[in-house]
């Protein structure tokens, strides 16, 4: 079996070829590598092309007979979405419309897109179940709502199948230091309080510490990108058995402030973060925590490494690495 897998020079969907190739099935990565890394490609063929390109994703399609695709490819920040709408729809939505047709050309039918919690917007219910209303506040989350619209309509006219797996906050590193969280600029408060503690960058601005939360700060649900990496091939398994369209979210359903987090952070790496507080962030909850009993429910997936110090101790170790390679080079 073989999969392309988009994006798959990211972050997330680096990991996700890692899981792949563990379950004995051919990642097939597909990036333009304007935000992936090259080195991150490390288990399967790799097809340097944009998801835009119909005659290039028809081609890999064909070449490695591709069974099914787990989507990445996406600008994920919601500040630079703020900024540049326009980037986010081209890219996220305009792209994935591309795709989904090179796939209905090529008779691929199966898709495991990565979809986020940021749909719905401010939470009117924690824990926030699936079936929480839709709202996103900002473009980042309304072009993954835009594209869920797109799976409902061609699972009924072409009859795709699909899973969207509506992520909370994906954090942490492979924990044999092969792939690692490396953004430029980085947005994630986990790298962030890390780069604070080594003192590579400067002091971790938080941003809010009067949030009706029990420390002030904001509060986060976060998921080990291994477990992450791990529920996209329980969804493809669920497809692959005949599932039928669903969405799932992942998460532990448990939060943790910011202050738990730079606290944790300096416990694993048992040097003290500067903090700079400041002002709230338009838009940003108080507080985000994932129901993903569904997921364990339907697709036998659950959380396994997604401990906060489990966490920050991949990172750390990953982190360390980094450096020691930037270093050297």
């Amino acid at each position: 079996m073989a999969v392309l897998v988009t994006g798959g020079a990211g972050y997330i969907g680096s990991h996700a070829a890692k899981a792949l190739h563990r379950a004995g099935i051919e990642p097939v990565v597909l990036d333009n590598l304007s935000r992936g890394d090259r080195g991150a490609v490390q288990w399967g063929p790799f097809v340097k092309a944009d998801i835009g390109d119909q005659a290039a994703v028809r081609s890999a399609l064909r070449k490695y007979s591709v069974d099914a695709v787990m989507h990445f490819a996406a600008f994920a920040y919601v500040g630079e979405s703020m900024q540049a709408p326009g980037l986010y729809f081209n890219n996220n939505v305009a792209g994935t419309l591309q795709l989904l047709e090179a796939m209905r050309e090529e008779q691929v039918k199966k898709i495991v897109f990565s979809s986020t919690c940021a749909t719905y917007g401010h939470p009117v219910a924690i824990p926030i179940s699936e079936d929480h209303p839709q709202r996103p506040v900002n473009p980042y989350g309304e072009s993954k709502l835009m594209v869920e619209r797109l799976l409902y309509w061609y699972g009924n006219i072409h009859g795709f199948a699909s899973v969207a797996l509506r992520y909370f906050n994906a954090a942490g590193a492979d924990p044999e230091g092969e792939l690692g969280e490396c953004h430029e600029p980085e947005p994630h408060l986990i790298p962030l309080a890390l780069s604070a503690a080594s003192g590579s960058r400067g002091a971790l601005d938080v941003y809010g510490s009067d949030y009706p939360t029990p420390d002030g700060t904001a509060i986060r649900d976060y998921l080990h990108v291994t477990d992450l990496a791990d529920a996209h091939v329980a969804a493809l398994r669920y497809l692959d058995d005949g599932g039928a369209r669903d969405v799932f979210n992942l998460g532990t359903g448990v939060g943790y402030s910011v202050r738990q987090v730079v606290k944790m952070v300096e416990q694993v790496a048992g040097r003290k973060v500067p903090v700079r507080e400041c002002p709230r962030r338009s838009g940003d909850p108080a507080s985000l925590i994932a129901e993903a009993s569904k997921a364990t429910r339907v697709l036998g997936w659950r959380p396994e490494r997604s401990s906060l110090e489990q966490i920050i101790g991949t990172a750390w170790q990953w982190s360390l690495k980094h450096e020691k390679l930037q270093k050297e080079n």
